[in-house]
């Protein structure tokens, strides 16, 4: 799991659930020391005595009560949110490819992983170029017609001993079984945020399974 820029400055690191409470430990320590805490159903923030911030998204919200700002460091309300054992399906697709899952604690279970061939895009003009539109058009279809099926057969039968339910790949093709009448009640209760994920694969999915009990901790540091 890697970190990432943000965009308008700062960085977000991922952290597993088990090192969160040492990591924000080591967060104070390193700025002079945390100043406040302020605890909100869908985000948490750390402000350190130097200016420095520390925020969580909320994953699986809502952080249980109370809320509002306490004084020093005060996050174990989310360490403890985060380290609850949940069992999460798993939903990651692009085109021609898919991975769907069921994980507990950061370990699939159950999987299911396909392939579909789809043909690049052709450059060429003409009735040649609109052959192999029609037909790369068809090659799609019939991999995002398999990829919610597969959903359908490992998850929806799951569904109500399911926590959670994440997302990953390429928004496009999500949004096309999002459109699917079996998977819309579904894919609507899903995290909000959408991992980004390598053509899927098995080992890609036991990487995703990790990701998504993760938490992302953005940090920006004093000017």
């Amino acid at each position: 799991m890697r970190g990432r820029q943000l965009a308008g400055g700062g960085r977000a690191v991922p952290v597993e659930p088990a090192r969160l409470a040492g990591w924000f430990e080591r967060f104070a320590a390193g700025h002079g020391g945390a100043q406040r805490t302020d605890l909100q159903p869908r985000r948490v923030e750390v402000t350190a005595a130097d200016g420095a911030t520390a925020a969580v998204e909320v994953p699986f919200e809502p952080l249980p009560g109370p809320h509002g700002e306490q004084d020093g460091l005060a996050v174990q309300p989310l360490v403890e949110h985060v380290r609850r054992p949940r069992r999460i399906g798993l939903v990651l697709v692009r085109l021609g490819a898919h991975s769907v899952g069921i994980a507990r604690g950061g370990r699939v279970e159950t999987s299911s992983t396909d392939r579909h061939l789809v043909h690049g895009r052709n450059k060429a003009g003409g009735q040649s170029q609109q052959r192999f539109a029609r037909r790369r058009e068809g090659q799609a279809r019939k991999a995002l017609e398999s990829a919610a099926d597969d959903v359908a057969r490992v998850l929806l039968p799951e569904r109500d001993r399911l926590d959670a339910v994440v997302l990953g790949g390429d928004r496009r093709a999500l949004e096309s079984l999002r459109a699917d009448p079996r998977l819309h009640e579904l894919l609507a209760g899903a995290e909000p945020r959408v991992l980004d994920v390598s053509e899927p694969r098995r080992a890609v999915l036991d990487d995703a399974a990790a990701r998504a009990v993760a938490v992302e901790v953005e940090i920006h540091e004093p000017a």
